[in-house]
């Protein structure tokens, strides 16, 4: 298998002088998803949960709605590909376009479309200090940041406590292992809470919904795009969500607007 960090050497040049570190860095690579026996296509990411990654992949694409579908998955030896066969046949998407995740995402849905569900009618709501407190404890969840930098977290939440949380140098992939990790231990709460380190664009807008998460929390910035998403499909978004601080971007009222 593949580890998530590398150790690496570097070089400092700070007050006109130059030091020698040691450190470790966050491992980039290439890993193909197999479906039924095909290849179809290549994530770029952080070899970690990558079981979960390939079938929350699949679960945010509308391939898959239940673990159950799922006849075997596993990661091959060399831990650069994941092997995904379903109990019933799955059409190879012919239109992968790219997304502005990092590490280049793809997806073949349409991001455009009018969404087929909507979040509008969910009545959940949560308190300022709930959100804030949230914010804190999925920056202490990030070990692996604390180690490397340059990796994106995502975690969900039911409002009270940190129930699942993912790691990846995409932010895009966080989702996905979120999705997987959620389908393969069966963990659907009530109320649902996504806190992520990463930027909320059109992509990641779309897999909170296909997740049927009300409420969508970042640290930094929504797009253009996932705003006018967010309040198509009802849901709240939160950004620059801080200890003391945070914007709403979209349906206000779940959080006292």
């Amino acid at each position: 298998m593949i580890s998530p960090r590398k150790t690496i050497e570097y070089d400092r040049y700070e007050f006109q002088k130059w030091e020698h570190h040691d450190a470790e860095t966050i491992v980039e690579t290439p890993v193909s998803l197999t479906v039924n026996g095909t290849v179809w296509l290549s994530f770029m990411c952080t070899p970690l949960n990558l079981e979960a990654m390939s079938v929350g992949f699949l679960f945010n694409e509308g391939i898959i709605q239940r673990m159950d579908e799922v006849a075997d998955v596993r990661v091959c030896e060399h831990g650069d590909n994941v092997d995904v066969w379903l109990h019933h046949t799955a059409e190879q998407p012919t239109n992968w376009r790219r997304t502005s995740g990092c590490t280049g995402g793809v997806t073949a849905v349409d991001l455009l479309a009018k969404p087929n569900l909507s979040l509008i009618g969910n009545s959940f709501q949560v308190r300022p200090d709930a959100i804030m407190n949230l914010v804190e404890k999925l920056f202490e969840s990030q070990e692996l940041y604390r180690d490397t930098g340059g990796v994106h977290t995502s975690a969900l939440s039911d409002g009270e406590k940190v129930l699942v949380a993912a790691d990846d140098i995409g932010r895009h992939n966080t989702l996905d292992k979120i999705a997987g990790l959620c389908l393969m231990n069966n963990i659907w709460p009530e109320n649902r809470i996504l806190i992520t380190t990463g930027r909320i664009s059109s992509e990641m807008l779309q897999k909170a919904a296909q997740l049927n998460v009300p409420i969508l929390i970042s640290r930094t910035s929504p797009s253009s795009l996932s705003i006018e998403m967010a309040e198509r499909y009802g849901i709240t978004l939160i950004g620059y969500a801080r200890k003391h601080r945070f914007n709403v971007y979209s349906n206000g009222q779940r959080v006292g607007l």
